[in-house]
């Protein structure tokens, strides 16, 4: 089994703030996105896939759409935790990874028989101006992320991958690193480009490349 590094997830207190975030931060204005009517959340992206060992990986800006009804259940990626609103409030954060896969039914069950519990898969689906983009994603019940956010999220795409209809951004992932993912998940995940660490310090660092030179990110908060 392997995967790829599909996506990275900066949360935001309102999409407003991740948009002028990313403007301060990384030099660039993201790209549309859309709205998850089964999360009550909406989002921005940004392409940062060129890398050799990134090809298809994009920024995600995420935040708790007001126009939305509540959505019945736990948002995703820990978005209803007060404690998480109330730090996104001073900045937007990198919270979480999204691991590409096309086995995901195996490797996710390889996951669960190693004692994480990644939640289940749910189809997931939503129209663009380039067509349908179509997917099955991990989802907890109780929407808490694992390791610190250093066990990712899984999704297969069922359409093409939405960085096939992004224009390049001048935003390129160079490197991302955890901490805290154990053992027995970095032997299933085996995803190239990303590296692992001991001892303290954030779960999650990424190393990009931007208009304004290099910038790196971390899963502490963050501020333009």
């Amino acid at each position: 089994m392997s995967s790829e590094v599909d996506h990275l997830v900066v949360a935001a207190h309102t999409l407003e703030q991740g948009v002028a975030w990313c403007e301060a931060t990384l030099g660039v204005t993201p790209g549309p996105g859309g709205r998850h009517p089964l999360m009550g959340t909406h989002n921005r992206l940004l392409n940062i896939a060129g890398a050799p060992q990134f090809p298809r990986s994009y920024l995600e800006i995420i935040a708790i759409d007001p126009q939305a009804p509540a959505p019945g259940r736990r948002r995703w990626f820990g978005l209803d935790d007060p404690a998480l609103q109330a730090a996104l409030q001073q900045g937007p954060r990198l919270l979480h990874w999204v691991a590409g896969t096309r086995n995901l039914d195996m490797l996710r069950w390889g996951l669960v028989a190693s004692g994480f519990d990644v939640g289940q898969t749910l189809a997931a689906s939503r129209d663009t101006p380039s067509g349908r983009l179509a997917s099955r994603i991990t989802v907890r019940d109780d929407g808490q992320l694992l390791a610190g956010g250093a066990l990712p999220t899984l999704i297969e795409w069922a359409s093409a991958h939405p960085t096939e209809a992004m224009p390049a951004s001048g935003v390129v992932l160079q490197s991302l690193l955890l901490r805290g993912l154990p053992a027995p998940a970095q032997a299933l995940l085996r995803t190239p480009g990303v590296r692992q660490a001991e001892g303290p310090g954030p779960a999650l660092q990424l190393q990009l490349q931007t208009p304004r030179g290099p910038v790196t990110l971390s899963s502490e908060a963050l501020s333009a």
